[in-house]
């Protein structure tokens, strides 16, 4: 196994620029803000995005918080990858990392500059600075469990193999971080509460609907997602598991859509037959 880095100033496109590199360098790993991601999985460690303030992002980011390097570095030793791309805002970062993680010593280090010119650079700060957009190298859906309620919008990156065929390289993601420009994004219940009042009601078979409860489903402290229930009257004469397994996906679709949070269960309760006269 050997250790490659890029390396360039914060909210240059290091992470937009991520998986181009690691292809062309045939890393078949990356180390970026804390985590381990290994063909477009998440393999370990705490992303430093999710951290309350920037000092504590860049302590995880640099591994020094306590079991974040132990975890990643038994992940690394699980997973063996041939070549690892380390990201950093600097040489002395990434080395330090490359340290923390005990890897081999960095074989080459690439700047940002050399793979992305100075209008993408500008552009990837003004993201950065003014709308707070940080870009993970992940899929969405495989973001999804890390980040409930971070969430903005998943981005498709493309490369050439020749002049007339395009080949997917991976998907990316991005999140607003709790320390962004923005602040911290919090979205009431009563938010989500209307948003499936809204699913629900906008199908003719449903009249009503009751005892609407979001549950958010905690651990160590972290919103890991959302349950949720309801009872609901129908209109007679429509089969009804057809209609409960529509509006169970449609709820779940409407509120990860438009909170970035994560559904774990929609249950509904039928409470009541509607006949019209």
């Amino acid at each position: 196994m050997d250790v490659i880095a890029l390396v360039g100033p914060s909210g240059t496109g290091k992470s937009h620029r991520a998986l181009v590199v690691a292809h062309d360098n045939r890393a078949d790993a990356i180390i970026d803000d804390g985590i381990l991601i290994k063909d477009g999985k998440i393999l370990a460690g705490h992303s430093a995005k999710k951290e309350q303030s920037k000092i504590m992002a860049v302590r995880r980011a640099i591994f020094v918080l306590p079991g974040h390097a132990e975890e990643v570095r038994a992940a690394i030793d699980e997973a063996k990858p041939h070549r690892i791309l380390i990201l950093g805002t600097s040489e002395n970062m990434v080395h330090k990392i490359a340290k923390a993680l005990k890897l081999p010593s960095i074989a080459k280090i690439i700047n940002i500059a050399d793979v992305a010119s100075k209008q993408e650079m500008e552009k990837a700060q003004y993201y950065r600075l003014k709308q707070g957009k940080h870009i993970i190298p992940v899929p969405t859906i495989e973001l999804k469990p890390h980040f409930s309620g971070y969430l903005v919008d998943p981005l498709q990156t493309f490369f050439k193999r020749s002049s007339t065929k395009r080949r997917r390289l991976g998907e990316k993601s991005i999140v607003r971080p709790v320390f962004s420009y923005f602040g911290k994004l919090s979205i009431d219940d009563s938010a989500i509460k209307a948003i499936i009042r809204h699913v629900v009601m906008k199908q003719e078979a449903f009249t009503k609907i009751s005892g609407l409860q979001v549950e958010h489903l905690m651990r160590d402290g972290e919103d890991m997602g959302l349950r949720i229930s309801c009872d609901v009257v129908l209109t007679y004469g429509n089969h009804i598991p057809t209609l409960i397994k529509q509006a169970q996906k449609e709820i779940c679709e409407a509120v990860e859509s438009m909170t970035g949070m994560v559904v774990h269960e929609v249950n509904i309760r039928v409470k009541a037959l509607y006949v019209q006269s």
